[in-house]
């Protein structure tokens, strides 16, 4: 089968399409045809090896000091099951699936296997392949921190990032929750953030957070770029600032000295994924409450290509990429 291997760490230009074994589903796994999959900022930080400095040695001991171990990367997919092993009861073959493949990516190729009790369930029915594949990791993210924020109707929810792959459904989900929500962006995003549900747009480029008359409740940093002591000013009394991105010891720093001198609380750490998230942001999907913004779209031929567009750092919402040639459905 082919698939796209990155053997060191470097700019895109390290990426190569290879061919190699497709795998043999073990007894508790599923073999997937893969329809579509993405390249999403995560991806872009582990082939460059941008790692927060405090966590360089323990991150690269852990996924490779030379280059990743797991040579085809890519977290999260779409497609058909082609084989699944004697063990497995919840699929059966032809079925249509959307995935998170975690920490042991392998999504950038026409095939994978995962284990049954991976997070992964049935592709939502109105969704194409291609917009199923940006759900499994950028969509619990953002449902994993606004559920951890316990957000609330009527709630004041400030999403820093709006206009990027988690941001867009952090606006989506929070609108589905009940709060009122005000989108951080730069003047690009504006229409977009605006058009997928976001009550009021904050225009980063021309609008300080820090002259913002606002007081929220929870503000989802969904970039790590947010600046740390104006998102605390903004927050209520016992406001709560969430960063799904910590890429410098300083901000770290900042956030534990912001968090022992008031209530307010600034929080970060890794995502959790589960199945459950994932059927539940399958039914929104279904109830028509839950979109994918995509904005560029490649084939896996195509892959440099897509990961230096990441680089730019001026996607809006998702970066797919098709497989094996398979169309909208």
């Amino acid at each position: 089968m082919k698939a796209v291997i990155c053997t060191k760490y470097g700019t895109p230009e390290v990426l190569q399409m290879v061919e190699v074994d497709k795998p043999v589903p073990k007894n508790n796994e599923v073999l997937i045809k893969i329809h579509a999959t993405t390249v999403n900022g995560a991806d872009a930080r582990i082939r460059g090896a941008v790692f927060p400095s405090i966590f360089n040695f323990p991150v690269k001991m852990a996924m490779g000091f030379k280059g990743p171990r797991k040579k085809i990367l890519g977290v999260e997919l779409a497609g058909t099951i082609e084989e699944i092993g004697k063990d497995v009861t919840r699929f059966r073959i032809g079925d249509e699936v959307f995935a998170s493949s975690g920490a042991n990516f392998g999504a950038h190729a026409e095939y994978i296997c995962l284990r049954e009790t991976a997070q992964m369930t049935h592709k939502p029915s109105n969704m194409s392949f291609e917009e199923a594949a940006a759900v499994p990791h950028c969509a619990l993210a953002a449902l994993y921190y606004l559920k951890k924020g316990k957000v609330q109707p009527g709630q004041k929810v400030l999403i820093y990032g709006a206009a990027g792959g988690i941001g867009t459904f952090a606006v989506q989900i929070a609108k589905t929750m009940g709060a009122e929500v005000t989108g951080v962006c730069s003047t690009s995003g504006i229409i977009m953030v605006k058009a997928i549900g976001a009550d009021k747009v904050i225009d980063y480029t021309k609008e300080k957070l820090s002259e913002s008359n606002e007081k929220y409740d929870v503000i989802f940093d969904t970039v790590g770029k947010g600046p740390i002591k104006d998102c605390v000013n903004v927050l209520n009394g016992k406001g709560v600032y969430y960063s799904a991105v910590h890429l410098d010891l300083s901000r770290i720093i900042e956030g534990i000295k912001a968090t022992l001198t008031n209530s307010k609380k600034v929080i970060g750490g890794v995502a959790t994924y589960t199945t459950e998230n994932l059927n539940y942001l399958k039914d929104l999907i279904e109830a028509g409450k839950l979109k994918t913004v995509i904005d560029k779209q490649y084939t896996l031929q195509q892959m440099v290509e897509a990961h230096a567009y990441v680089d730019t750092g001026h996607k809006k919402g998702h970066v797919v990429i098709t497989v094996n040639g398979v169309t909208n459905k």
